[in-house]
């Protein structure tokens, strides 16, 4: 009898049509190159140097993204036929491991919400533990998880009774759920928790008389006058224990159990890579699943039969046993209807995602990841008998076992190991989920893209301007982090791995360099043009069709692959061109800029992380699809002298043409200037139109004027 199919792939069915458009489009891009060659050669100027190089790195940043649409694939998984395969009892132990790490950014009802949504997964409860890492050491936290372990005893029961889909509580009690008999009561449990929870967190402290359990009361003794975020000892406490814990139907409960890792002022922290690898050596020594998943702290569970949907792949008897970890796609639940800042990052998670699968496999995106014990940890290195405490074999709360977790979880412990070069979640970068997997695929690991119609996880976004460029600039830092370093993709990747695939990291570690090009185009055509000095073909002349092609061709392939291949909305798609020209305007540059002063040694920029926190006028804002520029942020000022520039350009140059009728020499620079102006308008709102918080700061304003004037008066020395 055949095994039941657990999952299926197969080629989508635009792969031929990119491939024939990546040829065409490379060998026009070959001719423009050829043609910058030849200027270069008769007629050099700072003009024909500076967009030979812009269209240079534009070539090079294309044709390394052709990588991604090489070949595509599409899965499906069958988690129906799982139990015809193998029985709930060889399902492997899973380790769950939540990262949190700012109570200011990141409430702690939020962190709850995402504990309570895995903590209640179709899964078998004894093999379930779920690890709290609060690398902010808070008290609060950890007041707010023994709450939570008190209210999962009533909501793990109620979800799997009723069959709630929606399991993380705030979900589901908004979405207006049906009636059941318990519902009210277990409605009233929650907001009373939650009200507990949020009246320790506004009031910044945590009376005594809040926690009576004497346990409990022993672990807050380690809140000390000389507790700091960053200077602190170990805390480990099991909150929920499933050999002695039952719910109130009388079943076992999950493990949970809440990590503050040892901190010193003078050790490095590594962030939030540390901080996994603390909890991947405490969940080893605890209960060591052979699987484990890694989410953020907002990102909670979306469907209960997630990690069912993961087994489909391990568990298949015909699994390639290169296969390192399964990677559910990051999706969002906070953002707008049209999706203002390109918040949803449709392009990297729902069409070049698949372009890896098509090779090695996805990236690993920092959140979403089920990964194989043995392929990110190794047991032998923790420097204890990991092998001897096996899941359920021993208490959790056994002095033997509490002091090799304390003992893992010390700052000093990584001292002299290989834990972040050869072990763990690697360092050496801020982005730390992209090195890791780029290391484990050059190792030879493989990884799959589970992305079903139902999200598996739902998570916050950024719902301001400066909150979004500051993130883009974050993670573009780390990628030239990763690109600088000995395990290069260019150079190591490719000697590592399919090469495919190593441009494809190549072109993630280098996207900051899209600065390039975009500054370049969104300046010297517009300045030239107010200097009355043509810089493109005539529209008479052959060479015009080029650029008309070029540009159709890069932004009609764009729309098709976000608007008819991912089924994204039109209005999605613009707001996602035009973020990505605010990106190469601020985030890029600025990356490159901070990578830069770092790598010179002139400054060192740590880990932010990025607030969840939204007030009532920013989510009004939000949620009618009005940009926010109200606060003075230095990203925001070269955006400003953009639109300033371009459209004095845009006037100057249709004003020319009626006086003296030079269409034919300005056109394309009339169009670029144009085109940058339609981009622009919500920024000119911003500047001139907006009265409300949102409008552009005044001081902003005001200083792109004269810094588009020292532009055009330092550019006319040239000209």
């Amino acid at each position: 009898m055949p095994t039941p199919l657990l999952h299926s792939s197969k080629p989508l069915s635009k792969t031929w049509l990119n491939r024939i458009f990546s040829l065409i489009y490379a060998v026009t891009l070959s001719l423009l190159l050829l043609r910058h060659f030849r200027n270069l050669i008769y007629s050099r100027t700072s003009i024909s140097v500076a967009l030979f190089v812009a269209d240079f790195v534009f070539a090079f940043l294309w044709l390394t993204s052709q990588c991604f649409h090489w070949n595509p694939i599409e899965r499906k998984v069958f988690p129906e036929n799982l139990k015809q395969v193998v029985t709930e009892s060889e399902y492997p132990a899973l380790d769950v491991l939540i990262c949190t790490a700012d109570i200011t950014k990141e409430p702690p009802v939020g962190v709850v919400n995402t504990a309570l949504s895995v903590l209640a997964y179709e899964y078998p409860t004894e093999k379930l533990s779920v690890y709290i890492s609060d690398d902010g050491g808070s008290e609060m936290t950890l007041y707010a998880f023994m709450e939570c372990a008190k209210f999962a005893k009533h909501w793990i029961p109620y979800c799997k009774k009723h069959g709630v889909v929606d399991r993380a509580p705030e979900v589901y009690f908004g979405n207006d759920p049906a009636k059941y008999p318990q519902t009210d009561e277990i409605k009233s449990m929650y907001e009373n928790m939650k009200s507990r929870v949020e009246a320790v967190v506004q009031s910044g402290s945590l009376r005594s008389d809040r926690v009576t359990e004497p346990e409990f009361r022993d672990a807050f003794s380690k809140w000390t006058p000389d507790f700091t975020r960053r200077h602190h000892p170990t805390v480990i406490q099991i909150l929920l224990d499933n050999n002695a814990d039952k719910d109130v139907a009388g079943d076992v409960m999950p493990n949970l159990i809440y990590v503050s890792r040892e901190k010193n002022s003078d050790k490095p922290h590594n962030f939030k890579a540390g901080a996994l690898n603390v909890m991947l050596r405490v969940s080893g020594l605890m209960t060591n699943g052979p699987i484990v998943l890694v989410l953020d702290c907002d990102m909670y569970s979306n469907d209960p039969e997630t990690p069912l949907r993961a087994l489909c792949y391990f568990m298949d008897p015909n699994a390639d046993p290169k296969l390192g970890f399964v990677q559910f796609p990051q999706r969002f639940s906070t953002i707008n209807k049209n999706d203002i800042y390109a918040s949803e990052f449709k392009p990297e998670t729902q069409i070049l995602s698949l372009g890896m699968d098509g090779l090695l496999g996805a990236q690993f995106m920092g959140t979403g990841g089920f990964f194989k014990r043995n392929v990110i940890s190794d047991n032998s290195s923790c420097g204890v008998a990991t092998g001897s405490v096996q899941i359920n074999s021993k208490s959790l709360k056994s002095k033997g076992v509490l002091d090799s977790a304390h003992e893992v979880a010390s700052c000093n412990y990584e001292d002299h190991t290989k834990w972040g070069s050869e072990i763990g979640f690697r360092y050496g970068t801020i982005t730390e989920d992209t090195y890791t997997s780029f290391r484990l695929h050059c190792e030879g690991w493989k990884s799959v893209l589970c992305n079903p119609k139902r999200a598996a996880f739902l998570g916050g976004s950024p719902s301001n301007l400066n909150d979004t460029l500051t993130q883009i600039k974050r993670w573009y830092m780390g990628f030239l982090e990763i690109f600088f370093n000995k395990y290069c993709p260019l150079t190591y990747g490719v000697r590592s791995m399919n090469p495919l695939h190593a441009l494809c990291y190549t072109h993630y570690t280098l996207r900051s360099f899209w600065s390039i090009p975009i500054i370049v185009y969104a300046f010297l055509p517009q300045i030239s043009l107010i200097n009355s000095v043509p810089v493109f073909t005539k529209v008479s002349e052959n060479g015009f069709l080029l650029y008309v092609f070029l540009f159709l061709g890069a932004y009609g392939k764009d729309f098709l692959d976000f608007v008819v291949f991912a089924r994204g909305s039109t209005l999605r798609w613009w707001n996602h061109q035009r973020m990505w020209l605010m990106w190469g305007l601020s985030s890029y540059p600025f990356a490159l800029l901070e990578w830069s002063l770092k790598y010179f040694g002139l400054s060192t920029f740590g880990f932010s992380v990025t607030s969840k926190v939204v007030n009532e006028e920013q989510s009004r804002l939000y949620e009618e699809g009005m940009i926010e520029f109200g606060v003075e942020s230095v990203l925001f000022f070269p955006i400003s002298v953009a639109s300033v520039v371009n459209l004095w350009s845009f006037v100057k140059g249709v004003m020319d043409v009626v006086i003296n009728g030079r269409l034919d020499e300005f056109f394309v620079q009339i169009f670029i200037s144009g085109f940058a102006v339609v981009n622009s308008w919500s920024v000119y709102e911003c500047m001139v139109l907006r009265k409300d918080r949102g409008k552009m700061p005044l001081k902003i304003t005001l200083a792109s004027i004269p810094a588009a004037m020292l532009i055009y008066f330092l550019s006319s020395l040239v000209f």
